[in-house]
C-alpha cells in the first residue's frame, strides 16, 4: 500500500509543481485535463469522504472512550467528541493551527516512543522479559487464514488486508496538492516533500505495523473485527501482553487525541472543499458565505452534520459502526485517487503531444508506466473492497462497501447528461499553457537556503 500511496503522491506533485496557483484544488486540474462532469463528480466525492471520516473518527474515539469501562452512555462520548470538533471549527477557530501542531507533536512523539518501546518488548526487555522477537509468526502465524482454508484462506487474509489498509492512508497524498498555492517556494519544496514522503511512510507506518504484529497475536480476541467488542489499539494491547502496568492508559489517551485530531482536520478540509464547490457554482451558494473570521460556517455545519453517523454506536456494537465508516470512507478515497491517476495520465500526454515535457521542473521514475500499473492495482481494490460480504451474504455490510459507487457514477452521469459535456478532452486541446508563465516568473526568484553551518545543513535535509 505504501508504493501506492508513493505512486498517488507523486503525480500530485508533478502536477502541482507545473502549476502551484492558489486556490487550486485536485477537481480543478481534472476539470482543466480531463471533463468538467468529472471534476464536478470528484469535489463532491472528495467532500463526502470527508464527512464520512468526521463520523469514523469520532466512532473511534468512542471505542477508545469504551477503553476505560466508564458508565457512561456512548451516546455521550460521540457528542462531546463532535460538540469540541464542531468548536475548533467555528467558534475557537483561531486555535486551530495551534491546536493542531500540539495534536502533530503528541501524535509524533508517541509513535517514536512507541516503536522503541516495540524493539525493547522484541528483545525481552519487558516486565515478563519474554523475549518475543518473531515467536507469533511461528504460533498462531504471521498469516491468518479469512473465509477459507490452506494457500486461498491466506491470500484472502493477505487481500482483506491490503484493501483495507487503504483506510489509514486516504486523503493523505491530497495534502501536498491543498498546500501548493501556500507554500513558500512551492518548486523546490514540493517535490522535496514528496520524495521524503516513502521514507515517512516506511517508519511510520511500515515498521510500526512490523512491530505491532511481533508483539501482538493474531488470535488476540481483543482486536477489531465485526463480531468483536474491541475497544483497546494493537499497541494497547501489546502493552499489557508485556505486563506494563499504567502506561496502557497513557498510550489509548494519546491515540485518543489522533482521532480527536484527525476528527478535527477532516472537518476543516471537508468543509474547504464544500466551500469551493459553492464558489465555483458546483455546490448551491449558501454554501459560500462565510462569517466575519472568514469561516464558512453553514459549509462547516452541513458537513458536520455527516458526522452524526457515529450515532449508529448506540444501536450497533460500535467495531461494527466503524468498519462500516471505515468501507464508506476508503471505497471513495480509492475512487479520488483513481481520478488523480487519469488527470496525471491526461496531462502528461498532454505535454508529450505538446511538445512541452522537458518543461516539467518536476518528474518521478518509473511514469507513465507506475501509474498504469497502480492504476489496475487500486481499481481491483475498489471493485473487491466487500467481496466478503458475499460469503455469507450480508446486505447491511454490501451497502457499506459498494453504494458510494453508484453515487458517483450518479453524480457523473447526471452532470454530463443535464451539461452536455465531452468524454474527454483531445491531447492537442488540453490546456497546459495558461498560468504557466506566470508560475514560472514567480518561482524563478525563488533561491535556495544556503546552509552557514553543520547544524543548518541537518535541518535543511530534514525540514
Amino acid at each position: 500500500m505504501m508504493g501506492v500511496v508513493w505512486i498517488v503522491m507523486n503525480n500530485i506533485a508533478e502536477m502541482t509543481t507545473y502549476l502551484p496557483m492558489k486556490g487550486i484544488t485536485l477537481p480543478y486540474f481534472t476539470g482543466r485535463y480531463v471533463d468538467p462532469s468529472l471534476a464536478f463528480a470528484a469535489g463532491w466525492n472528495y467532500w463526502y469522504a470527508y464527512s464520512v471520516l468526521v463520523a469514523a473518527e469520532a466512532s473511534a474515539g468512542n471505542l477508545l472512550f469504551a477503553y476505560w469501562e466508564t458508565p457512561v452512555h456512548p451516546a455521550v462520548w460521540i457528542t462531546i467528541i463532535l460538540v469540541v470538533i464542531l468548536l475548533l471549527n467555528i467558534i475557537a477557530v483561531g486555535i486551530f493551527g495551534e491546536a493542531e501542531f500540539w495534536f502533530a507533536s503528541i501524535k509524533l512523539i508517541t509513535i517514536m516512543g512507541l516503536i522503541i518501546l516495540g524493539v525493547i518488548l522484541m528483545l525481552g526487555g519487558g516486565p515478563n522479559h519474554q523475549r518475543l522477537g518473531f515467536w507469533y509468526w511461528e504460533e498462531p502465524g504471521a498469516f491468518k487464514e479469512y473465509l477459507a482454508t490452506g494457500s486461498s484462506g491466506r491470500f484472502l487474509a493477505y487481500w482483506t488486508a491490503f484493501v483495507r489498509a487503504g483506510f489509514s492512508f486516504i486523503t493523505s497524498p491530497e495534502l501536498i496538492g491543498l498546500a501548493a498555492g501556500e507554500t513558500v517556494a512551492p518548486r523546490r519544496n514540493l517535490p522535496k516533500a514528496a520524495r521524503r514522503f516513502l521514507t515517512r511512510l516506511a517508519l511510520f507506518y511500515g515498521v510500526s505495523s512490523l512491530i505491532i504484529g511481533c508483539i501482538v497475536p493474531s488470535d488476540d480476541p481483543r482486536l477489531l473485527s465485526k463480531d468483536s467488542n474491541a475497544n483497546a489499539s494493537p499497541w494497547v494491547i501489546g502493552i499489557q501482553r508485556a505486563g506494563i502496568g499504567g502506561l496502557n492508559h497513557a498510550i489509548n489517551a494519546a491515540i485518543l487525541t489522533s482521532a480527536w485530531s484527525a476528527g478535527n482536520a477532516f472537518l476543516y478540509s471537508g468543509s474547504r472543499v464544500l466551500y469551493s464547490m459553492a464558489a465555483n457554482g458546483q455546490a448551491p451558494a449558501i454554501f459560500a458565505k462565510t462569517n466575519r473570521r472568514g469561516v464558512p460556517w453553514p459549509a462547516v455545519l452541513v458537513t458536520w452534520l455527516f458526522g452524526c453517523l457515529a450515532y449508529l454506536n448506540v444501536s450497533q456494537g460500535g467495531a461494527q459502526v466503524f468498519l462500516w465508516l471505515m468501507n464508506l470512507s476508503t471505497i471513495s478515497g480509492y475512487i479520488a485517487w483513481i481520478i488523480v491517476m487519469i488527470t496525471y495520465l491526461r496531462f502528461r500526454k498532454a505535454l508529450v503531444v505538446q511538445g512541452l515535457l522537458d518543461t516539467l521542473p518536476f518528474r518521478t521514475p518509473g511514469q507513465p508506466y507506475a501509474t498504469w500499473v497502480v492504476l489496475v492495482i487500486v481499481s481491483l481494490l475498489t471493485i473487491t473492497n466487500g467481496f466478503q460480504t458475499f460469503a455469507p451474504w450480508n446486505y447491511k455490510d454490501f451497502l457499506a462497501a459498494y453504494i458510494t459507487i453508484p453515487a458517483f457514477l450518479l453524480l457523473y452521469l447526471g452532470h454530463k447528461a443535464v451539461k452536455r459535456t465531452p468524454w474527454a478532452r483531445s491531447a492537442e486541446n488540453i490546456d497546459v499553457i495558461t498560468g504557466k508563465k506566470e508560475m514560472d516568473d514567480l518561482c524563478a526568484a525563488d533561491e535556495a537556503p544556503v546552509p552557514k553551518n553543520w547544524i543548518q545543513r541537518v535541518w535543511f535535509w530534514i525540514a
